[in-house]
């Protein structure tokens, strides 16, 4: 954003970031399932997501206007929160905000597979912005916020701008992926590949992470425990659920 256009008027671009992520685990046992069960409740609380999203409301330079959260049974969250841009603007005695139509929000998905006793949370974070402000720029702070497997994102631009002589703009920033907007050496721990519409202002990119420790995956179970074969089985597996979830549809 260093370059900035110069503008006539209000900017009514509208900037939408859809980042999603797979974080997948084996939980066999009934103890597992109730480690996995408390992983989830302390990594993906209401409360660490609204300091994370908090922090990135910081980040794109936005103001919080209001929180809503909330908790789920046996696990999962939902947050969301209301943003500006604009300051408050005290008239009288009613409070004015320039309100952008802008917002964060998070909802996690809890999901359970008994035959090869995957356990697969998915997170969905949004963030819709107005005016200048783009969220492309919060990427590696929420890549490094959760454990990620698999990583799917989606950036629009949409409505218009003008510039000073009238001529309508589409975009008001050059965007040619959204991996470009992320650190090098994150992209390197990832399979990643695009799907753009530039001509609609549409970007999409897809990650899947290249190495399993297979350790990470378990719970409260050493990997050298486990005879050779279960581990290879259980990667396998693994492996599996990875690729059909970074491909969207059934491989095996």
């Amino acid at each position: 954003m260093a370059d900035k256009l110069r503008l006539y008027g209000f900017n009514n671009l509208t900037k939408a970031l859809s980042f999603n992520i797979y974080d997948v685990c084996y939980a066999k046992s009934a103890r597992e399932q109730r480690d996995y069960i408390a992983y989830i409740d302390e990594q993906y609380s209401s409360e660490r997501l609204t300091n994370i999203l908090t922090t990135l409301t910081d980040m794109i330079g936005a103001k919080v206007l209001n929180i809503a959260k909330q908790d789920y049974e046996p696990q999962g969250a939902s947050v969301t929160i209301l943003i500006a841009e604009g300051s408050m603007i005290p008239a009288g005695e009613t409070q004015l905000a320039h309100l952008d139509k802008s917002h964060v929000t998070v909802h996690t998905y809890p999901e359970y597979h008994p035959e090869t006793s995957l356990a697969t949370f998915r997170v969905d974070i949004d963030v819709a912005t107005c005016g200048e402000i783009t969220p492309l720029s919060t990427l590696d702070y929420l890549i490094g916020s959760f454990d990620s497997d698999i990583i799917t994102m989606d950036y629009r631009v949409r409505g218009f701008t003008r510039d000073m002589s009238g001529r309508k703009l589409f975009m008001d920033h050059h965007v040619a992926s959204i991996q470009d907007y992320i650190n090098p050496e994150t992209l390197r721990r990832y399979d990643a590949v695009d799907v753009n519409v530039y001509a609609s202002n549409l970007f999409h990119t897809k990650m899947m992470v290249k190495e399993i420790d297979l350790q990470n995956y378990l719970f409260k179970t050493d990997v050298y425990e486990l005879p050779p074969q279960t581990r290879l089985a259980i990667m396998n597996n693994l492996r599996r659920e990875m690729i059909e979830i970074f491909s969207g549809r059934n491989i095996y």
